[in-house]
């Protein structure tokens, strides 16, 4: 099973190109439970929140792995919680970092907010480019910093959507 992970900022594609993905190489993708939390509450998170957001996002991920397929898509992972409660709260639960750290991640696909329009969907909240494109940096840091292998993916939408096709494709073929 190889496992391939979608971060960054958001509005930057990830659950569209987790989609196509799926479509064109199977498997199974895993998308954001921070998005079926916010919709079965009807509210805002706060701080409270993000050990019972990250602990069902890994239960999401931890069903899929079950089930073995020879693809496993994550539309985001526990990067983006331990990012989002520190820009949200300025803080994170401990835990999440090393259990993040725990797992095995085969390959980051990290997009850049830049050369695509934001879209507003309701629960996104970073309008401004400034700040999608600090997100970035911050996933970019992390990454590094703890040595996951990760590539970059920028341009339009249809410059994305080629650009990660070709790159998967040589990838799952190694």
């Amino acid at each position: 099973m190889k496992v391939l992970v979608l971060t960054g900022p958001e509005s930057s594609g990830k659950s569209w190109l987790a989609n196509e993905l799926h479509q064109r190489f199977g498997g199974i993708v895993v998308g954001e439970y921070v998005r079926h939390f916010i919709d079965s509450n009807q509210r805002d998170t706060c701080y409270a929140d993000i050990s019972t957001i990250a602990r069902g996002q890994l239960e999401w991920e931890d069903a899929a792995r079950a089930e073995r397929p020879h693809l496993l898509i994550l539309d985001t992972h526990l990067l983006s919680n331990i990012l989002w409660s520190r820009e949200l709260f300025g803080d994170c639960p401990g835990w999440m970092e090393p259990a993040l750290l725990e797992r095995e991640y085969h390959l980051h696909l990290l997009l850049d907010p830049r050369g695509v329009e934001w879209v507003s969907d309701g629960q996104r909240c970073q309008p401004d480019l400034a700040q999608r494109v600090a997100f970035h940096q911050a996933c970019a840091d992390w990454l590094e910093s703890n040595e996951q292998p990760v590539l970059e993916v920028a341009g339009t939408w249809s410059e994305r959507q080629q650009a990660v096709m070709q790159r998967v494709e040589a990838w799952l073929t190694n």
